[in-house]
Order: structure tokens, then sequence, then C-alpha cells
């Protein structure tokens, strides 16, 4: 068996997930890890990098909602392969991270690609699903003690409601407590900024980065 570099591998891993090789892509992740490689690149660049892409294909109208179906089958099957190989997260708490897509959208792909890398990262997720109301947000932060609520959306009819969120933890007087991520398609720096959020992810990778930098504060 040839020794195949950690980039060669990414590649492949990739390649499983976008070519919908839910089989394949099974032997490909337990060869990378048998290599010595760690569990955690071969997410990021390989499984999630694959997945990213089928969301541009699918945003190009070139793949639909069957295809990404089997991505993402593809994607969970090499997760299973390699999460349990992931270093333990340090011995701190991680926080938990209540996430969803804000009422009036419907479209969760982005969203699950976030909650993935995150549970990868080692937080606890509390996904309430799409076209969650303001109000439900609040609602699960205050029961659950999250510090973190993840917005998303890909509609900019739904912007408004990504703000109501924040409004509704001012008034409530949980914002100090609570930091605000948000993203998706219409959401850049500038519109986080203005609404008063904390971070902006232009993508999943993004997402954990921002993440990590509120939560080591």
């Amino acid at each position: 068996m040839s020794m195949r570099s950690k980039e060669e591998f990414f590649k492949e891993l990739s390649k499983c997930v976008v070519g919908m090789e839910d089989e394949k892509v099974i032997s490909i992740a337990e060869e990378y890890i048998k290599s010595g490689y760690p569990a955690m690149d071969g997410i990021l660049y390989g499984l999630v990098d694959g997945m990213n892409k089928a969301a541009n294909l699918y945003e190009e109208e070139e793949y639909f909602i069957p295809e990404l179906m089997i991505c993402s089958d593809a994607m969970y099957n090499g997760l299973d392969v390699l999460r349990p190989h992931l270093e333990e997260a340090s011995s701190q708490q991680k926080c938990r991270i209540v996430i969803g897509v804000v009422e009036g959208d419907t479209h969760d792909i982005g969203k699950n690609l976030v909650k993935i890398m995150l549970e990868a990262a080692g937080y606890e997720l509390i996904d309430l699903g799409r076209d969650v109301p303001a109000t439900r947000f609040i609602e699960t932060v205050k029961e659950k003690k999250a510090s973190v609520v993840a917005l998303s959306t890909l509609m900019s009819t739904s912007t408004g409601n990504i703000k109501r969120v924040v409004e509704l933890l001012e008034e409530e007087g949980l914002r100090s407590d609570v930091k605000v991520v948000v993203g998706g398609g219409p959401i850049s720096p500038a519109f986080a900024k203005k609404i008063g959020a904390d971070g902006y992810g232009k993508n999943a990778v993004e997402a954990v980065k921002v993440v990590n930098s509120l939560m080591t504060i």
C-alpha cells in the first residue's frame, strides 16, 4: 500500500463526499487514521471541505436535495470513523450553544454543517432546527443556560428576525452573558456589526474559529 500524504487523503475524502461515495469514504477514512494523521484535520479539510463543495453545487443548482442527502450520508459515514479518534477537548467544560435557522427560512444545509463542526470541536449543541421564532431562541438559552446563540438564514427577508433575537436578549437582560454568532448568504460582517452580534462566520470552518476566539476570553 503506498503511503499517501495527508493532502492526498484530504482530496480523497473530499472527493468521496462530493462524489456521493458513501461506502468508499469509510475505507479511505480508516486508511487515513491507520496512517497516523490527526482526525480533526481529516474532518475539516477532507469531509467538511467536500460538504462545502456539495453545498456550492446545490447553490448553483447542479445538485439537488437527493444528491445532497447522499453527500451528507457520505460525510456522516466518514465522521463515524474519524470522530472516535478526536483528541479529547481540553478538560475545561466546553460551553453550550443554541443553534438554529431563524423564522421565515427553511434552508438548513449551512446550519447543519456548522453544527457538525462545532460538535467536532467539542461544544455541546442544542439544535432548534429551522424556521425558529425569535422567542424560542430566548426560552432555550434560559432553560439550557447556553453561552452562545448561533443564528443563520439564507433569505434576506429573514435577516430582521436575527436582529430580533439580539433585541430580545437585551430586553431579557441576557445580552452580557450570551455571545451571538451569525452567518448565511445575505449576512455580512457589516450587518453583524450593525445589529450588535459578537461574531460572523462566512462558512462552517470560520464559524468554529469565531466561537473558539469568543470563548477563550
